[in-house]
């Protein structure tokens, strides 16, 4: 299931405000580089939480572009 591109043109992360890359995955998450932190996406709604969200792994979701 993908998000909406509405959806991601809105969506900050909540911890520095800003903009999240999206991974389709599998897993499907949302990526914040300044924050250094991956945002788990469940059955098409992401969860925006800093406490359920997971430490950014560079070699698991490198860069785009």
């Amino acid at each position: 299931m993908s998000l909406s591109p509405a959806l991601l043109e809105i969506l900050v992360c909540p911890k520095s405000k800003a903009p999240l890359e999206y991974h389709v995955g599998p897993p499907e998450v949302l990526v914040c580089r300044e924050s250094q932190l991956v945002y788990r996406v469940e059955d098409g709604v992401p969860v925006m939480l800093i406490e359920e969200a997971e430490p950014l792994d560079e070699t698991r979701y490198p860069r785009k572009g």
